[in-house]
């Protein structure tokens, strides 16, 4: 369980602050069930709502600047995302950005770079899905990056590619 003024990344909402727990007195709510409501930062004056005991909420807290660090270090080791079927490219993507784990969001980036560099080299464009997925998963993990890290959002994409150089130059002299 969540505790009140904790962040908390929340589906697609991003990362939010539970400004309270309570009974919600709203039509089509269950009024016997606990509530967190919620405030995405990325969202002024939006509220989101979901039930305390919602076992499927793809609900977890924010990473701590540790966690956020030891995932830099992960990052070359992190797999790109199996398509076996391209029909359902799409799903995969969505099933990956959807799950609230930062390892898949890195996937899908590390996937859609990928693939967008092959597409121009064959002399083709970017598709619009492969570039909606690709700003989604890196809207998701370098705010929530940057929000542990205390750095702009923007920020975040060259950072960490100079930080993977920088450790990679370190380990390749040592």
């Amino acid at each position: 369980m969540f505790e009140k003024g904790e962040y908390i990344i929340y589906g697609r909402s991003g990362i939010c602050k539970i400004e309270d727990i309570t009974h919600l007195n709203i039509s089509g709510a269950d009024q016997k069930r606990l509530y967190y409501v919620l405030a995405p930062l990325n969202i002024k004056g939006n509220r989101v709502y979901f039930p305390v005991d919602k076992k499927d909420a793809n609900a977890r807290k924010v990473i701590t600047e540790q966690e956020a660090l030891a995932l830099l270090d992960e990052i070359p080791e992190i797999g790109e995302i199996e398509v076996s079927n391209e029909k359902f490219r799409e799903d995969s993507y969505k099933r990956a950005l959807n799950s609230c784990d930062y390892r898949q969001w890195v996937s899908i980036i590390k996937t859609l770079h990928r693939r967008n560099r092959m597409r121009l080299s064959q002399g083709k464009k970017i598709g619009a899905t492969d570039e909606r997925y690709l700003k989604m998963a890196e809207d998701a993990l370098y705010s929530e990056l940057a929000f542990v890290m205390g750095k702009n959002k923007a920020e975040m994409g060259p950072f960490i590619i100079s930080y993977i150089k920088e450790k990679d130059t370190v380990e390749t002299l040592a």
